[in-house]
């Protein structure tokens, strides 16, 4: 079942239960999409294409928790926290930082990194590996770590 499909289905759901959060950004991920399909590039979305809207959610919704906490605005942090809670549900299962580390050491070792003149060829690199199973801000500082 494609994703679109699958957030056609759960918002249907949502709505039918009065889950007025889930619904609001079931209807975000599912702008994403009509705006790919509307792009005028008439391909077919790919697993790569649904995991990259999921991501930008993701994202945003992030970046908008850190700039309410830092705000001191907590009811709000804490609408965007369920938000992201809903879109990871649709994500590739992430990996934990010890899996993230074995495989930037991995990449490290193929392309002979070394110090952080190397740093770019090795996220990269790694990104490629990772994307959808990983935060693009934790791949990076673990290479950093491993390089320094």
């Amino acid at each position: 079942m494609s994703l679109e499909q699958k957030i056609n289905d759960e918002l249907k759901n949502a709505m039918k239960s009065g889950d007025k959060i889930r619904t609001e950004t079931l209807r975000s991920i599912r702008a994403g999409i009509i705006e790919f399909s509307k792009s005028g590039s008439n391909k077919q979305m790919t697993e790569e294409d649904e995991i990259k809207i999921l991501n930008s959610n993701a994202k945003k919704r992030k970046d908008a928790i850190e700039i309410y906490e830092k705000a001191g605005k907590t009811e709000l942090a804490d609408k965007e926290k369920a938000e992201l809670v809903i879109i990871q549900e649709f994500l590739p299962e992430q990996l934990n930082e010890n899996e993230i580390k074995e495989i930037v050491s991995r990449i490290i070792t193929e392309l002979n990194a070394a110090g952080a003149k190397d740093l770019g060829k090795v996220i990269g690199a790694s990104m490629k590996e990772l994307k959808g199973k990983a935060d693009g801000n934790l791949v990076q500082s673990i290479a950093k770590t491993l390089l320094s």
